[in-house]
């Protein structure tokens, strides 16, 4: 018998982030996904010095950045972004 997935893990996307820094202590992501808490979703990093985080994320629309040590970044590799509060961009995930 398949083994049946609940409602609320259909909804769910595997998405990966990552942030090349060989310089860096710490990376984090943070978004309003998880409130915009430095400390929710560290970033490991690989031999490669790619730091690397995979979430399962529900199905809508995300603004997001990476914190590196003490200062924010940008994803190099997500060109969809929308200007903030502050007047600086945060990127913008679509997850569906």
């Amino acid at each position: 018998m398949a083994e049946k997935t609940s409602k609320s893990a259909q909804k769910r996307k595997r998405i990966q982030f990552a942030f090349y820094d060989e310089d860096a202590e710490t990376v984090c992501v943070v978004g309003d996904f998880n409130g915009w808490d430095e400390k929710k979703h560290t970033m490991q990093r690989d031999a490669q010095n790619i730091w690397r985080k995979t979430m399962l994320l529900p199905m809508g629309t995300y603004e997001y950045r990476f914190k590196v040590d003490e200062r924010w970044e940008n994803d190099p590799q997500n060109d969809n972004f929308c200007i903030n509060s502050f007047g600086t961009r945060n990127n913008v995930l679509h997850v569906g």
